[in-house]
């Protein structure tokens, strides 16, 4: 990793640990030696009241892949974006999906179809990951 990328993610760690909104978390993952690798973070988010996520996040988050159209150099992303604006971008598309840019073509699918039923589905994802342990 260049020490340019090194130092940014470094101050973004900084200020996260000042300044983040209420009942998210952020931190990088930890190495075998200790070390942190600021290029895999573990993250928290909640759900924004009266949406089908509400006060629904992983407590041991599962393994994902960010696909943000904010993240894309070829649309919206630029160098200021910070870890919490990304966050908050997630908490957004987590009950207002963008169906001008899916990125799961299922879900696309059933939330152009049928909200009612993206929404039921929502619910059981998050009761499942909830029965698993993955949901505080």
């Amino acid at each position: 990793m260049s020490g340019i990328c090194r130092t940014r993610l470094q101050e973004e760690r900084k200020q996260w640990r000042k300044d983040h909104p209420f009942g998210f978390y952020a931190r990088p993952e930890k190495e075998a030696d200790g070390s942190l690798n600021l290029l895999v973070w573990e993250v928290g988010i909640p759900g924004k009241q009266n949406t089908p996520w509400e006060s629904e996040y992983p407590s041991k988050p599962p393994k994902c892949t960010v696909c943000l159209s904010i993240l894309d150099e070829e649309k919206s992303w630029k160098p200021a974006i910070t870890i919490k604006q990304i966050l908050l971008g997630i908490q957004d598309l987590l009950n207002d999906p963008n169906p001008g840019d899916p990125a799961q073509a299922d879900a696309f699918h059933l939330f152009r179809q049928d909200k009612a039923a993206y929404e039921r589905k929502v619910r059981q994802i998050a009761r499942e990951m909830q029965a698993q342990g993955q949901l505080a």
